[in-house]
């Protein structure tokens, strides 16, 4: 990610999505775009760790980067939660959690904070002791799964339920998010189109203004202040 200095990998773990992490870079404000997963954000400063969690976004917010020392994020899978913190109370949000410089409090109990390729295990610990659950059928959907068993009304409500977004709401972020990596590789903005089933470039258009906040012309070339990470997540049929 220019100017972020960002790595990220994908996870063999079923509660995760991806795991990043930021040795600093030059940029001093990030545009942070619209992202359907909650993550869990650890940032050394200073000589101080402040850790996030952060909710799904539903729109692009400009952000002020501190001179950070080191950053490290969990993405969350669509259809893991923390019973004790509704993802819902978490849309367009984000909570602080008390830590120290190798420690953070979850739910009342003390974990080590973990590194980049440690993640997983923090992660297995939680889900272990109870602070982390995955609802199957909305994994299986967000995989994009269609016979569940159950009327399109229910698996809604467990998709709500489980991400705080609807699948619809979902769905657009997600094919914004796609659109927006295409472009950025220079694929020409009508073949975005058509690959990801948008009705004509004026309707792409106006859901990169809202989820990306950057036009096709404006991804397809460097700019001063840096997107937030973009990656595709599987599944949600986007067209």
């Amino acid at each position: 990610m220019a100017g972020l200095n960002v790595i990220d990998r994908s996870s063999d773990s079923v509660h995760v999505e991806r795991v990043w992490r930021s040795e600093g870079g030059d940029a001093r404000r990030m545009l942070s775009v619209a992202n359907s997963n909650w993550e869990l954000v650890i940032v050394h400063a200073r000589g101080e760790v402040d850790v996030v969690i952060r909710g799904p976004e539903t729109r692009t917010t400009l952000v002020q980067i501190p001179e950070l020392e080191a950053a490290l994020g969990i993405v969350f899978a669509h259809g893991t939660v923390m019973p004790h913190l509704p993802v819902g109370r978490l849309v367009d949000s984000a909570v602080r959690a008390n830590a120290s410089v190798r420690r953070v409090s979850l739910a009342g109990d003390s974990w080590e904070l973990p590194t980049f390729e440690s993640a997983e295990d923090l992660v297995g610990r939680l889900a272990r002791d109870g602070l982390l659950r995955r609802d199957a059928l909305v994994s299986e959907v967000a995989a994009g799964a269609d016979d569940h068993g159950l009327t399109v009304r229910s698996v809604q409500r467990r998709v709500a339920s489980s991400t705080g977004l609807t699948t619809g709401a979902i769905r657009q972020i997600e094919r914004a998010r796609h659109a927006a990596m295409l472009l950025q590789a220079q694929v020409p903005a009508l073949d975005v189109v058509h690959r990801l089933g948008y009705y004509d470039q004026p309707h792409m258009a106006r859901s990169l203004s809202r989820f990306i906040g950057r036009t096709a012309t404006e991804l397809q070339r460097q700019t001063d202040v840096p997107l937030s990470l973009l990656y595709k997540t599987s599944g949600w049929d986007c067209s």
